[in-house]
C-alpha cells in the first residue's frame, strides 16, 4: 500500500508576522497576569480552605476544608447582598447600555458643539471617582428630585424585599447610573463612525426609513459593541465602590471574627456569581453561526 503523504499547511510570512505583532501587544498583559494575578488567585483559594490567624511570627494556617463556604451559604446578610447585586445588575445593565447607545447616536449626528457635548458626557468618568461618587450620593446629588421613591416602593409592596430594594434603588440613583456611561458612549461612538454613510444613502434610495436603517444597518454593525459594553458594565457594577458586597468583603477581611480565610471564600463565591452573569451576557448577545449563514444566503439570493 502506498503511504499516504500528509500535506502540511504552509503558513505565509504575512500570517507569521501578524501573529508576532499580536503576541507582542499581548505580552504586557500576559506577563502581568502570570506574575501578579495568577499567584494571587492561587493564594486566595488556599486561604479560603484555611482558618487564618495573624501572629507576631506571621500568618498561621489552620486547615478548615470547605467549612468557610458552608458558613457563607448560611450567612443571611451575605446571601441578601448577593441576591440584591444580581437583581441590580440585571436591571441596571440594559438601562446603562441603552442610554449609552442613544447618546452615542445623537453625538454621532451633525450637531453644533458636538465636541463639547462629547466631553460633557465623558467628564464624569474622569472626575467622579469612588470617593467623589460617595460624597455626591451622600448630599443627594445622585438622585432625581421629581422621582418619588416612596411611591415606587409602595407600588412594589407585593414583591419580596430582595427584589423590591434593587428596583427602587435603580430609580433612586438614576443620575449616578447615567454618570457612569461615558466609556460605553465612547465605544458605541467609535463603532458608529466605522459604518459607511454610503450604506445609509443606498438604503434611503431604496425607500428605507430611519427606523429600518437602524435595525438593518446600525444594529448588526454595533452588536459586538453591545456585547462588549454589557461585559464592561457588569464588571463595573461588580467592582464599584457603591456595591454593598465589596464593602462586606472588606469587613470580613478586617474583622477578627471572620479573617482572611472567610473573606477569601466569600470573594470566590462572589467571583463565580460574576462569571455566571458574564456567561449570561454571552448567551444572550453572542453571534450565532446559524444566523450568519442565513444572512449570507439571503444576501447571495438578493444580489445574484
Amino acid at each position: 500500500m502506498a503511504e499516504k503523504v500528509k500535506k502540511k499547511r504552509k503558513i505565509s510570512g504575512r500570517t507569521m508576522r501578524n501573529w508576532t505583532y499580536a503576541y507582542i501587544f499581548l505580552l504586557p498583559w500576559l506577563v502581568g497576569f502570570f506574575v501578579l494575578v495568577l499567584y494571587t488567585l492561587i493564594n486566595s483559594f488556599r486561604y479560603s480552605l484555611n482558618q487564618i490567624r495573624i501572629t507576631p511570627m506571621g500568618l498561621f494556617f489552620v486547615p478548615h476544608g470547605l467549612e468557610n463556604y458552608r458558613d457563607l451559604l448560611q450567612n443571611t446578610f451575605f446571601i441578601q447582598n448577593i441576591v440584591s447585586f444580581t437583581i441590580q445588575s440585571v436591571l441596571q445593565t440594559p438601562v446603562i447600555v441603552s442610554f449609552a447607545l442613544i447618546i452615542a447616536i445623537l453625538l454621532n449626528g451633525k450637531i453644533v458643539a458636538r465636541g463639547m457635548f462629547r466631553a460633557v458626557f465623558f467628564l464624569p468618568v474622569i472626575i467622579a471617582t469612588g470617593p467623589v461618587m460617595n460624597e455626591l450620593a451622600g448630599i443627594g446629588a445622585a438622585t432625581v428630585p421629581a422621582v418619588n421613591t416612596a411611591a415606587i416602593a409602595g407600588a412594589l409592596s407585593f414583591m419580596p424585599s430582595m427584589m423590591q430594594g434593587p428596583i427602587v434603588e435603580l430609580f433612586g440613583q438614576l443620575i449616578m447610573i447615567l454618570w457612569n456611561s461615558g466609556i460605553q458612549i465612547l465605544i458605541f461612538l467609535a463603532a458608529l463612525q466605522k459604518i459607511s454613510s454610503e450604506q445609509y444613502e443606498a438604503a434611503k434610495i431604496d425607500g428605507a426609513s430611519g427606523w429600518e436603517c437602524f435595525w438593518k444597518i446600525t444594529a448588526p454593525a454595533i452588536k459586538p459593541m453591545v456585547f462588549l459594553n454589557a461585559i464592561y458594565t457588569v464588571v463595573w457594577l461588580a467592582t464599584g465602590g457603591q456595591n454593598p458586597v465589596i464593602t462586606q468583603l472588606a469587613f470580613f477581611m478586617h474583622s477578627g471574627h471572620y479573617g482572611y480565610g472567610y473573606a477569601s471564600a466569600a470573594a470566590w463565591l462572589y467571583s463565580i456569581l460574576v462569571l455566571l452573569l458574564l456567561g449570561l451576557c454571552w448567551l444572550l448577545l453572542r453571534e450565532r453561526k446559524e444566523k450568519l449563514i442565513m444572512a449570507e444566503k439571503r444576501l447571495a439570493k438578493r444580489y445574484w
